[in-house]
Order: structure tokens, then sequence, then C-alpha cells
């Protein structure tokens, strides 16, 4: 079984500012973001982290770096989606724009004018979690930095939610997800947590009855 932790960056400026960054370059962490990495190595301490992954975005190489991983390696699989047209743009003014209801209803059907549909962020986002499961064997545990959407596509999957669902999903800035991959299944630990994880990253021996157990490892 493998391990990984998902965590979204920090607060961004363009978190701040409610503006949709997308892919747009030059978007770092602001303090908060840059307070709440530092936090986040604290509540990952003691994890025994196999490998790291991050998207290409600078605002996620802020997060790793913070978080004592400045060599995780760039998977462009887990960038943001290329909102296009809709890139740097305020999310009150897109919530006006009548694309914004099917993003919310049938994010499957959405293709972002100039941009990429959120399917092909979906697809791309569960490659790169197949490629990382492919390189690390049972008992890993392997930190990804990402994006909000990009987590939110990659959890419903482990899920195996209907993607129209995945907005029901919630991914804060610098929360913590984890997922146990086994060879059955995903084993979705927990979603968008803020406290001290540690006790969580422990991978079960196999699967069980009764509601599952996290507390041993193999």
């Amino acid at each position: 079984m493998t391990t990984v932790v998902l965590i979204r960056h920090g607060r961004s400026t363009a978190n701040a500012d409610g503006v949709l960054a997308g892919r747009a370059e030059g978007v770092e962490l602001d303090d908060v973001g840059r307070e709440q990495a530092t936090g986040l190595k604290e509540l990952l301490a003691g994890a025994s982290v196999t490998a790291a992954y991050r998207s290409p975005s600078l605002r996620c190489q802020q997060t790793a770096t913070l978080l004592g991983l400045p060599d995780a390696e760039e998977l462009p699989g887990l960038d943001e989606c290329d909102y296009g047209a809709w890139t740097n743009r305020k999310l009150m003014e897109l919530a006006a724009e009548p694309l914004w209801s099917t993003i919310q209803q049938s994010p499957s059907a959405v293709v972002f004018p100039d941009g990429e549909s959120m399917e092909e962020m979906r697809a791309r986002a569960v490659d790169a979690i197949a490629t990382i499961r492919g390189r690390h064997e049972k008992g890993e545990t392997v930190v990804v930095v990402s994006h909000g959407d990009v987590i939110k596509a990659i959890l419903s999957d482990a899920l195996a939610q209907g993607f129209d669902d995945f907005q029901r999903l919630n991914v804060a800035p610098a929360s913590v997800s984890i997922v146990n991959y086994s060879s059955e299944r995903p084993f979705v630990v927990c979603i968008n947590a803020n406290s001290d994880v540690s006790g969580l990253l422990a991978v079960p021996a196999a699967p069980v009855v009764g509601g599952g157990d996290v507390a041993h490892k193999e």
C-alpha cells in the first residue's frame, strides 16, 4: 500500500485578492500562505516521506520548500487547470458568467475559453497519481503539492465519485488529504485536514471490516 499525502499550496496573493490565478506566472504565497506552509511542516513531522512531487507553479514550489521538500519533482500532470481567458480575473466577476453554473453542476462538460477542459485536467491529474504509484512500492509515503481543483479531481477518482460531483469536496489552501492506495482499491483517510495528521499516516496491513483502522503499520 502506498500512502499519498495531497497538500494544497498555502494561500497565495491571488487567493487573498479573490483572483483566479490559474497558470499566471509570478503568483506567490502571501505572508499567511508562508506561515501556513511552515506550520504544515510541523504537522507532518515524524512522517517517513519517501518522495515528493509538485506542480510546476511558483506557489507550489514555495510551499514544498517551506515543507522541507525543496527537491520535490515537478510533474506537469499536477499543474493548475489552464483556465484560459478566465485567468487572472476576479472570481466575483466570473460568477456572473453563464459558464459558472456549468462549472458548479456539470464540470465534465466545461471547456474554458482558450484553455483546457476540466475533463482534461481530471485525466492528467489521475494519470500523474498512477505514475507516482508506479514508481513507489508498498509501504512508502509520498507527498504531492498541487492545487485545489487538481486535488479534488484526484480525491473524486479515489472515492469512485462521478466527476460531476467533485464540487461537493472542499480543499482549502494548505490543507492535507491522505489516500492509501492498495492493489485492491484506494482508501481515503482524510480530506481537507489542517491539524496534526501524523497519526493518520500509518498504513494498515490489510483491508478490515468494522470501519477500518490506520493504527498499525506493515
